[in-house]
């Protein structure tokens, strides 16, 4: 979906650096509990670095805790945010705030272009003439990288995106391609649950269509 009106609360996002922090609790289901430390800060790597799930599972309760960072934001700017309940937690020293949350099914592990469902009532915006870098699945769905992350390889950068998908390990039928948009593509999930996927190196990517 492409627009021209969609009013901005936030722009020049894109190479902003953040972190997430993921807990899972298990009560009647598994419930997937999302921190972001942006706009809070940019997620200094010190503190980053001395972060364990071990010790903030037991220091929350959690039964699995995943670190999901550092990372960069690769949209342009925000439209709207429709938060969940603003839940403020401090990891390590990192402040952070709740920003969604998923309802998970089965494993709670790692699972590379999988479809993940995510609470998050968001309209995530891409400006024209910029490059977007996207997967495509054999069944014509497209995603659209959302956010890079330096965790699994340090050296990912945005240079390096464009030529990414000669290391990844796509499943069959798959291809990875980068563009530059002709017009602005926005991504609206406040009425929706977004959909979303990571590939091996972590990186996010969002359901376009």
């Amino acid at each position: 979906m492409t627009t021209e009106a969609t009013p901005r609360l936030l722009s020049n996002l894109r190479g902003k650096r953040y972190g997430e922090v993921l807990m899972a609790f298990v009560d009647d289901g598994i419930r997937l509990e999302v921190y972001n430390s942006f706009p809070m800060n940019d997620c200094p790597e010190e503190q980053w670095t001395k972060l364990t799930h071990e010790g903030i599972a037991e220091e929350f309760g959690a039964a699995v805790v995943i670190l999901n960072g550092p990372r960069y934001w690769l949209m342009d700017g925000i439209g709207k945010v429709d938060p969940v309940e603003p839940i403020l937690r401090n990891f390590g020293g990192i402040d952070m705030r709740r920003v969604a949350t998923l309802e998970l099914e089965g494993n709670m592990e790692r699972q590379f272009y999988t479809e993940r469902h995510v609470n998050r009532g968001a309209i995530w915006l891409f400006d024209a003439g910029k490059k977007v870098h996207e997967l495509l699945s054999p069944d014509g769905k497209v995603y659209v990288m959302q956010a890079y992350c330096t965790g699994v390889d340090p050296a990912m950068s945005e240079k390096t995106l464009e030529t990414l998908g000669e290391r990844l390990a796509l499943p069959a039928g798959w291809t990875y391609r980068t563009r530059s948009l002709d017009h602005e593509l926005e991504i609206d999930t406040t009425e929706s649950f977004a959909t979303v996927i990571q590939d091996e190196f972590e990186n996010t990517y969002s359901l376009v269509s």
